[in-house]
């Protein structure tokens, strides 16, 4: 059966399957807290907000509590699974340069299934919280979303000749995150309100291991293996993996120009750091809209994570638009840190459900600058290197969501007690800094498209067999 080229459905599948249960797990937890620290049971209600049940002082000690200790499970989680997850991320997706991308892709899945399948059995037998810790843990142990994501876009890479085209592709892939998780988000909330945690844990489960199925199957594979690259100069297959990593970044940043470095550098420090702001303010929405005096419902927050995946579609009409018409690519960045900066500056002394809602509105075009700094970088970087940029990219990317999820939880307990909104204006300040170094860039100057380096031999006694994949493949040459 022939194989195809089709990365999307994994991503829209992974998406879909990650989103149904990923609003849960701040829900789980906040109510198995509060259960555990007010020793009552957790206050549902049909009407638009809690707080209307109950608004006593007793009451608002109970939300800042839970609220500190929700904030500080998740700065734990983050902590425990940071550093293998980081590692796995840059060894698999730099290897799939000659090792193919789909292990970047499958690995993942498996990961993501135990954590679901764990979550499930605590949920089901009502098991201490502080399992999925070492769930998280374990699950690292096979990359996450970073490793997935970067195979999935290196992968994208390998298919695409054309810059624009590249661009957009990778555009649609944030897009396809960003509907299919709304879809997931307003989906749970009616799952939960109508059959409590276990059954959005199941449904889960079960779409996770059909996209394993695609992806070891049907999936084609962009990347031919070489028969004799498995082994090293001892004998080490593990030794050849680490030494292909480690030679695919250094070449990456000592083959090119020095202004093609530089470009290069930037690119990635604007890439980091506005990741760094931009997740560190969206990861607590969750915890801000449980709060007071918001207090929102499951239903209503469903209805929210919905409402912002408008803001993946919009930023991907913006992207295909923008690029469409001719207008350069630092300005469509420059338009979306912009975009983050107003909506979190918003959000940080919205009080009402109808600003919650409304806010979404200023970040429509937020999502803009993560694909076009992708392809940015990736016109860059020679063809047999594309897997070490992504290895790069995620690498960073995941250290950078991981401790910006870490910080931005422990200044959230700190906080929440007398200005809960204070992190989103933390956010919107550190979006000066990718700001800043785009400018950098804009004197410098990006069109180093004709400076880009030709790949160089491998020097192991043999000849490269990621160079030789590459010439035998249509796909890559």
């Amino acid at each position: 059966m022939k194989g195809l080229f089709l990365v999307e459905p994994v991503v829209a599948l992974y998406a879909f399957s990650s989103f149904l249960i990923y609003p849960l797990v701040q829900q789980y937890v906040y109510r198995r807290l509060w259960q555990q620290l007010t020793n009552t049971t957790y206050p549902i209600s049909d009407n638009t907000s809690r707080c209307a049940a109950n608004s006593s002082s007793n009451h608002s000690n109970y939300h800042e509590e839970v609220q500190r200790q929700a904030s500080l499970f998740s700065l734990y989680t983050e902590l425990f699974s940071t550093i293998p997850s980081l590692v796995v991320t840059l060894m698999l997706v730099a290897y799939s340069d000659r090792g193919g991308r789909k292990i970047t892709i499958i690995m993942p899945l498996i990961g993501t299934l135990i954590y679901t399948l764990t979550f499930l059995t605590v949920s089901y037998f009502e098991l201490n919280i502080y399992l999925l810790i070492g769930s998280s843990l374990l699950s690292s142990l096979f990359g996450g979303l970073g490793t997935f994501l970067g195979g999935c876009f290196a992968y994208i890479a390998d298919l695409c000749e054309d810059g624009h085209q590249k661009t957009l592709r990778m555009a649609g892939v944030d897009m396809m995150i960003g509907l299919l998780s709304g879809v997931a988000s307003i989906s749970t909330g009616y799952f939960l309100r109508a059959a409590g945690f276990n059954w959005p844990f199941v449904t889960s489960a079960l779409c996770q291991c059909l996209i394993l199925l695609y992806a070891v199957f049907i999936l084609e594979e962009t990347v031919k293996k070489a028969p004799t690259d498995a082994i090293s100069l001892d004998g080490s297959p593990q030794r050849s993996a680490l030494k292909q990593m480690i030679y695919g970044v250094y070449q990456m940043f000592t083959g090119a120009s020095r202004r093609c470095k530089t470009v290069l550098v930037l690119l990635i420090l604007i890439f980091t750091s506005f990741s760094f702001a931009y997740v560190g303010g969206i990861s607590l929405m969750t915890l801000y809209e449980l709060n007071e005096p918001l207090c929102w419902t499951e239903i209503l927050i469903g209805y929210g994570s919905a409402l912002s995946t408008t803001v993946f579609l919009v930023s991907f009409v913006g992207v295909s638009a923008f690029t469409y018409c001719g207008v350069p690519q630092l300005l469509i960045v420059l338009m979306g840190i912009l975009s983050v900066i107003s909506g979190m500056v918003l959000l940080a002394f919205t009080k009402t459900t109808f600003l919650m809602f409304i806010v979404r509105v200023p970040m429509l075009l937020s999502i803009m600058p993560f694909p076009v700094l992708r392809s940015m970088m990736s016109k860059i970087i020679s063809k047999s290197e594309q897997g070490a940029l992504f290895a790069c990219l995620s690498f960073l990317e995941s250290l950078t969501n991981n401790v910006s999820s870490a910080v931005f939880s422990s200044v959230y307990a700190a906080t929440v007690a007398w200005y809960p909104g204070f992190i989103f204006l933390l956010s919107a300040g550190l979006c000066v800094i990718p700001l800043f170094v785009l400018g950098v860039v804009g004197l410098i100057g990006v069109d180093v498209a004709k400076e880009v380096k030709k790949p160089e031999p491998f020097v192991s006694g043999e000849d490269d067999p990621v160079e030789d994949q590459n010439e035998n493949n249509p796909l890559l040459s």
